[in-house]
């Protein structure tokens, strides 16, 4: 009996310990995060995809990132936060789907998205080995586009399949299901 308390107890302080590490910020943007997934799962999973855009846009863009990564995680898959938002040399964290490790990129646009941070992303992925998903709120222009049909070892995911991410609907990267 004394074990089992004891266990519970290094347990939770264990926890504490871990919430203590997360700086506060981190924790208010995945609360927010976790907050807005679950509602996009459930009850606001039929709204019209340009109300689903309206509350991305409105949307802090580090909560943002924080929103895809939780997308994935619900999914059940293993996801790598990274330390800190800023300096994080191009990454906004990595997923591992299919035994794969994916670099994710993620740009809450207005309007069409920068050809160079696509360029800059699919450099990064190369330099690495791995992988890219490059997730964006914006459009897409033509230059960005045949950009991503030169990187093959990148994805894009915008308009549909980033509502389909986001509400729990099939999608697939590269003929892998996730």
């Amino acid at each position: 009996m004394l074990l089992a308390i004891l266990t519970v107890l290094l347990i939770v302080a264990a926890l504490i310990a871990r919430a203590a590490h997360i700086p506060l910020r981190h924790r208010w943007r995945r609360r927010q995060a976790r907050t807005m997934c679950i509602a996009l799962h459930g009850p606001d999973r039929s709204q019209p995809p340009g109300r689903i855009y309206a509350r991305l846009r409105a949307m802090d863009a580090l909560a943002f990132e924080e929103l895809l990564l939780e997308s994935f995680a619900m999914r059940g898959h293993k996801v790598v936060r990274n330390h800190r938002y800023t300096g994080d040399g191009g990454v906004d964290g990595q997923v591992t789907i299919g035994g794969e490790t994916w670099l994710i990129q993620a740009k809450r646009y207005a309007s069409a998205i920068r050809p160079e941070h696509v360029e800059a992303f699919a450099l990064l992925c190369r330099r690495r080995g791995m992988p890219g998903v490059f997730i964006h709120t914006g459009r897409t222009g033509g230059l960005s586009r045949s950009l991503i049909d030169r990187h093959q070892h990148v994805e894009l995911i915008s308009g549909e399949r980033l509502i389909a991410l986001l509400t729990g609907g099939q999608l697939a990267l590269k003929g892998v299901g996730i």
